[in-house]
């Protein structure tokens, strides 16, 4: 994609494209380094975790626009018609590649997995919600997309009741939830609702509740829309708060980010003020870096590790936060090619990058020490496999689901009283 014009509507894309560009390259490095050196991942993350950091910013990115996406057109059908298309032909393709892997005995499935009921664990991850299941990601990138998912519900649920506004205010709210979610220390522990009334009947209620909940984003009858759109908020809910994997805190930090992300982008279209947004955004970013140093880590690991990990996250939380500021500083201004071209293929970048881990591990083996080369090597073939994936698998359901979504209404019951302006057209339509 080429270099963004300073005045054209692509310019104010450029940034968040640059952005995607930067955390889709950071996690594929964190995890690479697992392979290829070690002793480097091990003195770096000791200070800092690249991983998290590009995470984070994915998130804020998200928080960002995926509302507008939803706001530009009023219409919930389209919403996640849109999503559908963006999100699951990838995410379909790399879960049959891991599985054709594992079935070829190149690599196993990762652990717990393989133990589990196949068609629980694939209905898990049909949900795109598994890590909020107690069932394993099949790739290890993907709890990602258990929060994007619920931040979806949540933002549906929340323009269904008209409170798609208070962005600043539910960021605060879920930055202090988590605050008092770290006085409580492992309340509730890890898939407390999955141990109580077991794995399956959790995941088939589940993914029932979020097909009822979309399906009746499609229905013509304003109360339906409304009360299945509010089911799917109270699912996502009740999964964050009874069944998540990591703690509490850090799952309602992770909402707040993206939710400060929303923030961001209704006070620079004037939707609410500049000082609420940034009282939110600082409680967030408080709340975040002082949870991580109170709590990460746990208290069963050596003390250095445990230091070690709270530096990590600190720092992470506290570099994406200054990430993301300087690409709204510099977000009228032209974007390097090379950046914006990673930012087109990030979310193949981000969901291929472990599969061609682990094959070429299959294949080549791991080094015995580091070996930056290899490194190198690694990460230079991830793009171009990363754009044949963006070209061919990416792209052609993001314009049949175009299509799809341009046959729906475009307005629902909410455009009398929703004044929000158009959102740019190709930025909704590439996250």
């Amino acid at each position: 994609m080429g270099a963004a014009h300073a005045n054209g509507t692509s310019a104010r894309l450029a940034w968040l494209d640059a952005l995607r560009g930067l955390a889709a390259m950071a996690v594929a490095f964190h995890h690479a380094t697992y392979h290829y050196t070690p002793d480097l991942r091990a003195r770096l993350t000791a200070w800092f975790d690249p991983g998290m950091y590009g995470v984070l910013v994915f998130f804020l990115v998200s928080g960002y626009i995926i509302p507008a996406s939803l706001e530009r057109s009023g219409s919930l059908p389209r919403f996640w018609v849109g999503r559908a298309f963006r999100i699951y032909p990838l995410l379909l393709f790399a879960l049959a590649a891991i599985t054709a892997i594992a079935a070829a005995g190149l690599w196993p499935l990762r652990d717990g997995l393989g133990d589990m009921n196949g068609w629980v664990a694939a209905l898990a991850h049909l949900t795109m919600l598994q890590d909020l299941l107690a069932v394993p990601n099949a790739l290890n990138v993907l709890w990602t997309l258990s929060y994007e998912m619920v931040f979806y519900l949540l933002v549906a649920a929340l323009f269904a009741v008209g409170l798609h506004r208070r962005s600043a205010g539910v960021a605060a709210g879920l930055a202090t939830a988590a605050g008092a979610a770290v006085l409580l220390g492992g309340l509730p522990s890890a898939g407390a609702l999955a141990r109580v009334a077991g794995t399956a009947p959790v995941v088939t209620v589940t993914a029932l509740a979020l097909a009822a909940a979309i399906g009746c984003a499609f229905s013509g009858r304003p109360a339906v829309r409304t009360a299945g759109t509010v089911l799917g908020g109270v699912l996502a809910a009740v999964l964050l708060t009874a069944n998540g994997r990591v703690p509490l805190w850090e799952g309602l930090v992770i909402l707040a980010v993206m939710f400060t992300g929303t923030a961001i982008y209704r006070a620079e279209h004037r939707q609410t003020g500049v000082g609420a947004a940034a009282a939110g955004g600082g409680l967030v970013l408080a709340v975040a870096v002082a949870a991580g140093l109170w709590h990460m880590g746990g208290w069963n690991l050596p003390a250095d590790q445990v230091l070690g990990l709270r530096r990590a996250w600190a720092s992470a939380v506290l570099l994406a936060a200054v990430t993301f500021a300087v690409g709204m500083a510099l977000r009228h201004r032209r974007m390097p090619r090379w950046l914006t071209g990673l930012g087109v293929i990030s979310y193949s970048v981000y969901l291929l990058h472990p599969v061609l881990l682990v094959t070429a591990d299959a294949v080549f083996g791991r080094p015995g020490s580091d070996a930056p080369l290899w490194l190198a090597v690694f990460l230079a073939a991830l793009v171009p496999a990363s754009l044949l994936t963006q070209r061919t698998v990416e792209e052609p359901a993001r314009r049949l689901g175009r299509r799809l979504a341009r046959r729906l209404p475009a307005r629902s019951r909410h455009d009398a009283r929703d004044d929000t302006p158009a959102a740019p057209r190709r930025a909704v339509a590439r996250r």
